[in-house]
């Protein structure tokens, strides 16, 4: 990992402008970081048409960091979706972005790359300092009405990311309850989501769980996330696992 790290360190990220020999050096840099051990683990974990290098994630971070000192959006119109990690930089690139409206350009033409759990998961999570609250709330409310599956698992995870407290907790089980799309990965993400909920709204979430519409997978699999979270008491695990269907 020393070298990876004299790599990071000799490799200037922060440019100004852009050029087409510029991104083909980056992306001959991402491809001298990769581990082909981490390859094989990654691709036994995620599924996705982008080809994976085997990169960590803290190294990704570091590098849209450094990126983003720089020109970002002379970056995001060069960058191109070469690799896993080159997405997941350009979604962390684009988390660091200050200006609300072009956020928001960069914002929904990248959601639509997402093809896999963690590109959603790494993404939501870094936008944990968006200004305009409100509006962003309704922006991943809205995306859990899609029909696409991942601009569903956005919504849920932005959500969990960034706005499960007092002031929201009711209107994110009638967005639990309103959920229509039933694929597998929005499933799990409603389980985390309500998982979250006990943890940080114990009291409104265990009277939720007794009314939920959720399916019996999800209901479920929210139940044993709960059970095997270190932050939910004994006793909120045994009563959870009476209300198991």
């Amino acid at each position: 990992m020393q070298d990876k790290n004299n790599k990071l360190a000799s490799f200037d990220l922060n440019k100004d402008n852009w050029q087409k020999c510029d991104y083909e050096k980056y992306i001959n840099y991402l491809i001298s970081l990769s581990d082909n051990k981490l390859k094989r683990f990654s691709e036994g974990l995620i599924f996705s048409n982008y080809e994976i290098l085997g990169i960590k994630l803290p190294v990704l971070r570091l590098i849209a960091k450094e990126i983003s000192k720089g020109n970002i959006v002379s970056f995001l119109k060069i960058q191109k979706n070469n690799f896993f990690e080159s997405v997941m930089i350009e979604g962390f690139v684009i988390s660091h972005i200050s200006d609300e409206q072009l956020f928001d350009r960069y914002f929904y033409n990248f959601i639509d790359k997402i093809d896999n759990w963690s590109l959603c998961d790494s993404f939501c999570n870094s936008l944990k300092k968006l200004k305009n609250k409100d509006k962003y709330f309704k922006v991943f409310k809205d995306l859990t009405k899609s029909k696409k599956e991942y601009h569903v698992r956005v919504g849920l995870i932005g959500i969990l990311s960034c706005y499960v407290n007092d002031k929201h907790i009711e209107e994110i089980f009638k967005i639990l309850d309103s959920i229509k799309l039933d694929t597998y990965y929005v499933n799990m993400a409603c389980a985390w989501l309500l998982c979250e909920c006990t943890i940080k709204q114990r009291e409104k979430t265990l009277k939720y769980f007794k009314v939920s519409k959720l399916n019996t997978f999800t209901y479920n699999k929210a139940i044993s996330k709960c059970n095997d979270s270190l932050r939910v008491n004994k006793e909120d695990k045994n009563y959870l696992k009476s209300l198991k269907k």
